[in-house]
């Protein structure tokens, strides 16, 4: 799962077994809070920067088992501390998400797709790495497909969020791409949904559902509730992705979320799971 935007996606929920559910959390806390110290508030870029660079000393120290000095981050990274020596989690993806965090202060576009997908492999995938780690599931395959599901929602996010992201000067849609099918900034700052911009999210929304349906059948390997758990996630994305072309791609005046009555769909649709490549 994405760092950003969980509201679509289930997290520690009861389909996890309940052994996991603590270190899932304690995972999550930490990805929250240090995408919050890069997004969030008013505060300038180099008190970020210097904040996050906090984090990155107390994630080393957290992992020896040394006490985290700063009374606000100790709490949060004593119990990430218990959760990674507990389970020999690796601490590269930690890194990777305070990189991508800190990428995030001052980079608001993108080149081309290779560019944003470097981010992706930083700002999502490592989740995704995590929770196979605690699964002790993390054979290269299923990190393979682990990375497509996980950049997949993450370019959902993105092509959800166009508007919001807007708002804090950010494009995240490939500017190689919006050259191509002729879109340009003003027309995003206006929210023109023409038929430019329709077969520009058109192209990004069909290759985001590529990656997730090459993704899909890892949630078929992992077993029991885990695979339960990310059917739903996976399931969930394609879902975002149906209520963005069902708008006809006008995220500007109708950003998608999940109802109750998605979720209902949603777990009648992993009861075929295998059927949706």
């Amino acid at each position: 799962m994405p760092v950003n935007h969980y509201e679509n996606f289930p997290v520690a929920s009861l389909l996890l077994p309940a052994r996991l559910r603590e270190p899932v959390e304690a995972i999550y806390a930490f990805a929250r809070s240090a995408d919050d110290v890069a997004d969030e508030g008013d505060a300038p870029a180099v008190a970020r920067l210097a904040r996050l660079h906090d984090y990155r000393l107390a994630l080393e120290a957290c992992a020896r088992g040394v006490a985290v000095r700063d009374e606000i981050l100790a709490p949060m990274f004593a119990r990430l501390g218990d959760t990674i020596r507990a389970h020999r989690l690796p601490l590269q993806p930690f890194r990777n998400l305070l990189d991508a965090f800190a990428q995030d202060v001052g980079k608001t576009r993108y080149r081309d797709f290779a560019e944003l997908q470097d981010y992706c492999r930083r700002s999502a995938d490592p989740v995704g790495r995590l929770l196979l780690c605690l699964y002790d599931a993390a054979t290269p395959d299923n990190l393979r497909r682990s990375d497509a599901i996980c950049t997949s929602l993450q370019l959902i996010n993105f092509w959800q969020d166009v508007a919001v992201d807007w708002q804090k000067e950010r494009i995240y849609l490939p500017l190689d791409d919006m050259a191509r099918f002729g879109v340009t900034e003003d027309d995003i700052a206006a929210g023109r949904s023409n038929d430019a911009w329709r077969a520009l999210m058109d192209f990004e929304v069909q290759r985001a559902r590529r990656m997730m349906l090459d993704g899909a059948p890892l949630a078929c390997a992992l077993p029991g509730r885990i695979g339960w758990e990310l059917r739903l996630i996976v399931l969930g994305g394609l879902r975002i992705l149906e209520c963005i072309e069902a708008t006809a791609y006008d995220v500007f005046r109708h950003r998608p979320v999940l109802a109750k009555g998605d979720w209902l769909r949603l777990a009648w649709r992993a009861l075929n799971y295998r059927n949706i490549a």
